[in-house]
């Protein structure tokens, strides 16, 4: 038996990497079923409330001002055009919105902006998740105050590959923010990106650095990279589908009690693909035919692919992380 932990060696991750497939995707499906009903998915939707111009330098992004890939710089959207489409996302069976805005890290007077946006939000009976970039102890005070439930800033690699894919901003720069994002007590969305040149050892101390952090985070977003052109990743050797399953199996074997989520890279992912992932340990997705500026399944697509497997849209409702904390888990 095994509780939750945050000591994980990167030799243990890669054990369970190195696993037979059959054998991890087993172990992984166990301690899921243990922890939500392996039939049920969480449904989110994001809006960019503000596209391009982003001064950073990563290079998988297609809203970095240093990479040519013709985005539009657009302005930050009018409160009426993000409560419309929240209201939108909502009918379609959404029970999280997020936000996500083009930004090194927020001036106050976009936050204000942006805290009248979850507010509105708030109000429609929706959970609320932003992504802001960098966000200092105050922003994120103010941020809890208006009842923020999620903020998501992903660790995107390991601290080791970092380097060959972002210059911008530190490592430590990224685990600031979620510490200043849990010390506000909202909680943590934080995951990565697969298939930008990493090895599995760089998979695996990604999911090391979420998984030992004081509280792993309550949502785990695991992206495929969405290769866009005139970035520089743009035609880089795919990842290989089944070792994305395993990285889902490895996540959910680690962070137990934490929502992992299937999100960019899912136009190019066949539904027996995504059928697997949702076994692994997947239970968690974003749902609407955008994700920023990259494309992502039709909801019918969606809807068809949730009945053929029987998995319905989870209802709503924080994860009791506290109880299931005391849980044993095989």
């Amino acid at each position: 038996m095994s509780v939750l932990r945050n000591d994980w060696k990167t030799n243990e991750i890669e054990s369970l990497f190195n696993l037979p497939f059959n054998d991890l995707i087993f172990k992984s499906h166990t301690i899921h079923r243990a922890n939500f009903n392996p039939n049920e998915v969480q449904i989110s939707t994001l809006l960019s409330i503000k596209t391009g111009a982003c001064p950073e330098d990563c290079s998988y992004c297609s809203q970095s001002s240093k990479n040519d890939t013709g985005l539009e710089r657009e302005r930050l959207l009018e409160l009426q055009e993000v409560i419309s489409a929240a209201s939108e996302a909502k009918e379609n069976g959404a029970t999280r919105f997020c936000m996500g805005a083009a930004w090194r890290n927020p001036t106050d007077k976009s936050l204000d902006k942006v805290i009248d946006m979850i507010k509105a939000v708030k109000e429609m009976g929706m959970e609320t998740c932003v992504t802001l970039g960098m966000l200092e102890e105050s922003q994120a005070k103010k941020l809890k105050e208006v009842g923020l439930d999620y903020y998501n800033h992903n660790l995107d690699t390991s601290p080791e590959f970092y380097g060959t894919v972002i210059s911008t901003r530190t490592y430590q720069d990224r685990l600031d923010t979620l510490s200043n994002v849990r010390d506000a007590g909202i909680n943590v969305c934080s995951g990565g990106i697969l298939g930008m040149g990493e090895t599995r050892r760089d998979r695996a101390r990604l999911l090391q650095e979420l998984a030992n952090l004081p509280q792993a985070p309550e949502s785990v977003p695991i992206n495929d990279l969405v290769q866009v052109k005139g970035t520089p990743l743009d035609g880089i050797d795919k990842l290989d589908p089944f070792e994305f399953i395993r990285t889902i199996a490895v996540a959910r074997i680690l962070m137990p009690t934490s929502y992992v989520r299937l999100s960019a890279g899912r136009t190019e992912m066949n539904d027996e693909m995504q059928a697997l992932c949702f076994f692994a340990g997947a239970n968690s997705m974003f749902y609407g035919d955008r994700l920023l500026t990259t494309d992502n399944p039709e909801e019918s697509d969606d809807q068809k692919l949730f009945s053929r497997l029987d998995i319905q849209a989870e209802k709503g409702g924080k994860l009791d992380v506290d109880t299931l904390k005391e849980k044993q888990i095989a």
